[in-house]
């Protein structure tokens, strides 16, 4: 147990207590925004953005499947999904047919699906397509800050508490992380709460005889406070909300997904969640694979949205999905496929101005190198929810103007 003389905090007692403030639970950078001006159209303060990830690089034309082009089937001898498994959506393009919650939201009008996105010279490595997306870069660049976490600084520039970006999971991807201020890592609202409860940590929080010196060496103690406040917070909201839908125990995204609807339903005051899904490089025997987490997926969605629509609050809340990058289009000589380029987005809302096909599908007889071309730019969907759905200033956030698209 880490004790306190005389209120003072002991070189020991420093070094147990960075520790405990560099687990992944304890991130810094941030603070209330209830106690500082937000800088965001007040109109649409009420308005969630839910961001999932499905890392590994997702075989887009395997989820939305071009079933009425020979290319495609040609092309994959092996792993083309049959006529017989696909859940149609407009004549030329269908869903894979493991994901019929999805095709639910579909046939409701809520969800619109974006062909072909990606960004000039794409890179085939995940950690730096994912590095692009997380930070709205170009391929060239190497920014050291995410979209979310600018959108963070750009309407909380002197925010006292993360809990306006919450990423739940362990650790905070690049996505969250801004110049000034950074997301909140919350797998556990419980889990945070009992973490930050530790006697030391209040005290510390709380202690205004800690020396000058001590408190300018490190942003140890503010993270302390800032952590312990948000945690609080948190903590609070959790438990005004208890789900009663189904979510799947075995299912990593709908037990993530469960914790962001009873977070939203409870009236938590964030604005951004950011959650990420795993499993998707699928070199070796992918059918069986691609199929079960597409079906994942699509039930953690499904109820997803069920939950929040139940309770009135899909209207307000937009959902993304993305990948870091999509599949080559020919199968490989391992019943997978391999690295690509451009890839599907899905979007969903109640309230879609363009809801469907956004857009042209896959072009199979005009490759580059075998991949896909792209067609709109990634940062073009960014921009469009920063504008149109969080009220934000775009160009501000992602440092360069982009066209804006007309889903919402």
């Amino acid at each position: 147990m880490l004790k306190m003389k005389k209120n003072k905090l002991s070189r020991r007692d420093f070094v147990q207590l960075s520790g405990l403030a560099s687990t992944s639970l304890l991130v810094p950078g941030f603070l209330k925004c209830s106690e500082n001006k937000i800088l965001i159209n007040e109109s649409l303060s009420h308005r969630k953005l839910v961001v999932i990830q499905l890392s590994g690089g997702n075989d887009g034309l395997n989820t939305v499947v071009p079933y009425r082009n020979d290319v495609y089937y040609s092309s994959r001898p092996s792993l083309a999904i049959s006529r017989s498994n696909i859940l149609d959506l407009d004549g030329e393009m269908g869903l894979n047919g493991e994901m019929r919650a999805m095709k639910k939201i579909y046939d409701e009008g809520y969800m619109s699906i974006i062909n072909n996105v990606g960004y000039p010279n794409p890179n085939r490595s995940h950690f730096r397509s994912l590095d692009i997306w997380h930070t709205a870069s170009n391929s060239d660049e190497y920014l050291k800050s995410g979209w979310l976490g600018n959108y963070l600084d750009s309407t909380c520039s002197d925010c006292k508490s993360p809990h306006k970006v919450i990423e739940v999971d362990g650790t905070l991807s690049l996505a969250v992380k801004g110049r000034k201020n950074n997301g909140i890592a919350v797998e556990n609202p419980a889990l945070l709460h009992k973490t930050v409860s530790d006697p030391l940590v209040r005290k510390l929080a709380t202690n205004s005889s800690i020396g000058a010196a001590e408190r300018a060496s490190s942003y140890l103690y503010k993270t302390l406070i800032q952590t312990a406040s948000s945690a609080d917070y948190i903590y609070e909201k959790s438990k005004i909300y208890r789900s009663s839908l189904a979510y799947p125990a075995n299912n990593e995204l709908a037990k993530k997904l469960r914790v962001v609807s009873e977070l939203i339903i409870s009236g938590i005051d964030t604005s951004v969640f950011y959650v990420s899904m795993s499993g998707y490089d699928t070199h070796i025997k992918q059918q069986a694979q691609h199929d079960k987490l597409l079906q994942f997926m699509s039930d953690a969605v499904g109820l997803f949205c069920l939950d929040l629509e139940k309770n009135g609050k899909l209207d307000d809340t937009m959902i993304v999905v993305f990948s870091e990058f999509g599949r080559r289009v020919k199968e490989n000589a391992s019943s997978g496929t391999d690295h690509g380029t451009a890839n599907n987005m899905f979007i969903i809302n109640k309230n879609l101005k363009k809801a469907g096909i956004y857009n042209e599908t896959p072009d199979l007889n005009n490759l580059d190198s075998g991949d896909l071309k792209f067609k709109t730019d990634f940062r073009s969907v960014y921009a469009t929810v920063l504008e149109n759905w969080l009220g934000s200033n775009s160009q501000a956030i992602l440092g360069r103007e982009f066209d804006k698209l007309k889903f919402i």
